[in-house]
């Protein structure tokens, strides 16, 4: 399984997930240059490695996480998160409308789950959850 996953991540990094992830990294450098928004900017960076690298990775909530990332997420699905999670599920939707495209659709849906409440989780290999 670890080979497939390893396929799967270099196919997506070559077809896209380098654009998706430099995308997030300039937001991230972006957020970055107010103080205010530099968590904003973490996200971003959080999202860059997950977006380039997907498959065998999820994401669980982050212990510790309290009112400041709630009241964060609520800034970022005014400002970014609402349009973000649009454009994944749009381009999930059209992957999935081939057989060979499913398992790059089902990652952009979960690429849209952390693009629309990102702050207050931690990218985690799949194995972690599972052993939970």
């Amino acid at each position: 399984m670890d080979g497939v996953r390893l396929l799967l991540n270099i196919v997506w990094l070559v077809l896209h997930g380098w654009i998706l992830a430099l995308a997030y990294l300039l937001a991230g450098i972006v957020a970055c240059l107010l103080v205010v928004t530099i968590p904003f900017g973490i996200a971003s960076f959080r999202l860059a490695g997950f977006a380039a690298w997907p498959f065998g990775r999820t994401t669980v909530p982050a212990p510790g996480a309290g009112v400041a990332s709630a009241l964060g997420n609520v800034l970022w699905f005014l400002f970014a998160g609402w349009w973000l999670a649009l454009l994944h599920v749009a381009a999930g939707v059209a992957y999935c409308v081939t057989i060979i495209g499913i398992p790059f659709g089902i990652a952009l849906f979960k690429l849209a789950l952390v693009g629309l409440l990102p702050l207050g989780k931690r990218v985690v290999p799949t194995q972690a959850v599972l052993a939970v």
